[in-house]
């Protein structure tokens, strides 16, 4: 904002006031009381010569007029009517024809009554000027006489009519001003903007400006008026250019004013305010260089001003052209003002008057760019919300797809894990049941059904299992064939919601037309029975899981101590372990398979057994666990192998072939496949000779092709394959013609039954064996402990069998004769 001077001075008087100030003749008194009228009649009166400041800064100055005749047109009680200016007392003379005179002696705080509109100080003159011989005019410490630019005489009608003017453009100047201003103060979007401070401070300091000046204060502070208001209105157009120049700054887009030309214009309004705070101390350095000052202020201020509106058009600002429509008014009035101080135009009211005009005008025309600017930034956060909504939903879109599983619907391991992490550190936490599921046999049913029939299991678990559990429980997958869910609830409420898990097992889904009993192996663990954090919780009802896996699937399993306690022994037999393949104490034993119509053996199971240095001759069904370790387990099958390979290899009595335990890892593809063969070959031994037992859990395991592919290889080089523990997993009869077999062995549970269960024993022996026939298979039944199921075994159609009752395991290999039966069968005979 930019000001066109210190201080508006009061334009020439109109058509019938009488312009005095070019008519004055100057003298200087010494301080003190003011002069006489004989002392003024004998001073020595300079006319058109301006006088210094030395000769009257501390003493009075007496203006004289120069030819009284110029007011014999006044009536009575005309106004002398005075610039306003700086000063200690003024004193006003009128010497009458007759020798009588009229005085008024005032201070700066008795000058209540004598002000008008427009910046002008008045004395009512009682005797009409026709009558008056002289007037006087005098000044006890004036600023400056040359900032002095109007004393004027005006009939009292024609000062009604002046002060009427006045008053009705500061009756508009602050409608104008006011009336912006609410308007800003109503555009509230939740924050204010540095603009909207700026103009509201801008407009504040032009309105106090605006009624100090033209005396409109009076109304309110009648004693506000001559030097006070003088004063003030240095610190106020300081103050305008402070605020003006930073509003600039705020209003304008960012970036279209470079930086270091912002550091200038805030620079000169920090200039400018002190500049107009220094001009308002004028006992401090003289008026008149101060009052230089303050037009180099505004004039600097005004250069930086065009120079940051040039920027902004060159760079293509919208709001720089609401700026400069409303600046240039002003600034149009303040080279007439400049003009007018110069010399240049006569002293009259249109040049102030205009002033307040424009910057009413500035006031409204920059509300409308405060009002367009907060419509470009209403577009802007509109767009930003636009935009931080689209960034919202998309980061939300990617969390629930970073959190949940594409194919159930649930969320998935991470989500699990923050949920159950949230529910053991909440302040409050409540006692919760962490479930863990698994989806049993899944291979089987993708090898059955098809992939798409395995998904629509997992798809239909999931839903059994949130409408098991309620809504309060937090169901997740977290991993292929595996769910877990976390209720929280007391013990009744978690048994509940067990015993609905239970009810799913066997509960039977279809697809494509085909079905699928539900199987599920569940393992739980209770937050704070049996674990206070996350790791240990979600360990332990994994060991439940596990434990209900080795007890046959199809089941749940609560967490107990003892499931630790296994694992703990299972980690002690680990580290036993390395030590004990280190020491060979890992051997085979051997169980002959016989022929059951003479007994005689045709070949050998090779067992595992453990010479433990403390617990003596151990079997797997003791440590059998570490062989589900990936690399101890491995370690000891491959032992177990190459002693076979060496039992195989040192063989001359015709011993028949060998069978030998396998786990998966040791059949993970053709690659695995070929080391065997080569292994085999090192040894010199025939491939038939060897003889793979593997379980049906093993070919549903999730490397089951891999399997697959090393079986088809290692059967086409004529290594023999045995299905051990035949009808106690979920193989089905597709396996069985995908798999390269050569022997189907009956589980030893269905030999054991087999005289003592109604019946039911028999008959899946029964249809073991035929189908084991029908497929040209050899089938082989295990655990065989009497002569009755020996008889039996044969009756129904099998041919071969092992057990106890032929011989129990041992360190050496029978020959291939007769075996002769234990004792049991001896006194059977």
């Amino acid at each position: 904002m930019i000001f066109a001077s210190l201080h508006v001075w009061p334009q020439a008087a109109q058509a019938q006031t009488i312009e005095l100030r070019s008519s004055l003749c100057a003298a200087s008194a010494p301080a003190g009381p003011p002069a006489s009228d004989s002392t003024l009649a004998h001073l020595r009166f300079v006319c058109g010569t301006a006088v210094t400041g030395p000769d009257y800064h501390d003493r009075w100055v007496w203006l004289r007029l120069d030819r009284p005749s110029a007011l014999r047109d006044l009536p009575t009680r005309w106004q002398l009517r005075i610039d306003q200016a700086r000063f200690d007392r003024i004193a006003i003379v009128a010497v009458a024809r007759d020798g009588r005179s009229q005085r008024i002696v005032r201070g700066p705080g008795d000058l209540a009554g004598h002000w008008s509109p427009g910046g002008l100080l008045r004395f009512a003159i009682d005797r009409p000027g026709a009558d008056l011989a002289q007037l006087y005019i005098g000044f006890d410490r004036l600023d400056d006489l040359g900032l002095m630019r109007k004393v004027t005489a005006a009939a009292p009608a024609q000062a009604v009519r002046i002060d009427a003017g006045w008053l009705l453009l500061i009756g508009l100047f602050a409608g104008a001003i006011l009336s912006a201003a609410t308007y800003n103060l109503l555009i509230y979007t939740g924050q204010r903007y540095a603009f909207q401070r700026w103009y509201l401070i801008w407009a504040g300091v032009t309105l106090a400006y605006g009624l100090t000046w033209t005396n409109a204060a009076a109304f309110f502070l009648p004693g506000f008026v001559g030097p006070w208001a003088v004063r003030a209105d240095f610190v106020l157009v300081g103050a305008m250019i402070f605020t003006g120049n930073n509003f600039l700054l705020a209003v304008l887009e960012d970036g279209m004013v470079p930086p270091w030309l912002q550091r200038v214009v805030r620079t000169i309004a920090v200039i400018g305010l002190l500049c107009g705070i220094v001009a308002s101390a004028d006992y401090l350095l003289p008026a008149a260089m101060t009052d230089h000052w303050m037009n180099y202020a505004i004039f600097a201020s005004a250069i930086s001003a065009v120079a940051s509106v040039t920027f902004a058009i060159r760079r293509g600002s919208r709001t720089v052209y609401f700026y400069l429509g409303g600046w240039l008014p002003p600034s149009s009035v303040f080279l007439l003002r400049l003009a007018r101080n110069l010399g240049l135009l006569g002293q009259n009211d249109i040049v102030d008057m205009a002033t307040f005009a424009s910057i009413a005008f500035e006031s409204v025309v920059l509300s409308l760019a405060i009002a367009d600017r907060f419509r470009l930034l209403r577009r802007e956060r509109d767009l930003a919300e636009q935009a931080h909504n689209a960034i919202a939903i998309e980061t939300e879109t990617l969390r629930r797809a970073a959190h949940t599983d594409f194919l159930t619907g649930l969320q998935n391991r991470a989500a699990f894990q923050i949920a159950l992490q949230a529910l053991i550190e909440r302040e409050d936490a409540q006692d919760f049941t962490l479930f863990l599921v698994d989806v049993d046999h899944l291979k089987a049913v993708n090898d059955r059904l098809g992939h798409d029939g395995g998904d629509a299991l997992l798809a239909h678990v999931a839903r059994r299992l949130v409408a098991a559990v309620g809504p309060a429980a937090h169901v997740a997958r977290i991993g292929g064939d595996e769910f877990s869910i976390l209720l929280p609830a007391d013990k009744a409420d978690a048994d509940i919601a067990a015993a609905a898990l239970d009810a799913l097992q066997d509960e039977q889904t279809s697809h494509a037309g085909r079905g699928w009993p539900i199987s599920l192996s569940i393992g739980s663990a209770q937050f704070r029975k049996d674990a206070t954090d996350t790791a240990t919780l979600y360990k332990n009802a994994d060991l439940a899981l596990y434990r209900a896996k080795r007890l046959g699937r199809r089941r749940r399993q609560a967490y107990d101590p003892s499931l630790r306690a296994q694992i703990d022994r299972k980690a002690a037999f680990v580290r036993d372990a390395y030590v004990g393949l280190e020491r060979g104490e890992f051997a085979i034993h051997f169980q002959p398979i016989v022929d059951l119509a003479d007994g005689r053996a045709i070949g050998h199971e090779a067992l595992l057994r453990w010479h433990h240095p403390d617990l003596g001759l151990l079997t797997p069904a003791i440590f059998g666990d570490i062989l589900t370790d990936g690399r101890i387990g491995l370690l000891v099958q491959e032992r177990v192998l190459a002693l076979a390979l060496a039992e195989l290899r040192g063989q001359a009595n015709g011993a028949g072939s060998l069978s030998v335990n396998f786990t998966g890892a040791q059949l993970r593809g053709t690659r695995a496949a070929q080391r065997l063969l080569d292994r085999i070959a090192a040894a010199g031994i025939r491939p038939a000779d060897l003889c793979i037992e593997l379980t049906e859990g093993i070919v549903l395991e999730r490397a089951g092709d891999d399997i697959l592919s090393a079986l088809h290889m290692l059967h086409c080089a004529g290594v023999r394959i045995a299905l051990d523990d035949f009808g106690t997993g979920y193989a089905s009869l597709i396996h069985l013609k995908q798999m390269p077999v050569d022997t189907l062995k009956i589980d030893r549970s269905f030999v054991l039954g087999l005289l003592e269960d109604g019946g039911q024993s028999e008959e899946i022996v029964r249809a073991i064996i035929g189908l084991g026939h029908g497929l040209r298979k050899t089938v082989v039944a295990e655990g065989i402990e009497t002569p009755a199921q020996r008889q039996r075994l044969r009756e129904l159609g099998c041919h071969f069998g092992q057990g106890y009752l032929f011989a129990r395991p041992g360190p050496v290999r029978m020959d291939t004769g007769p075996a002769e039966p234990l004792e049991a069968e001896r006194r059977t005979a």
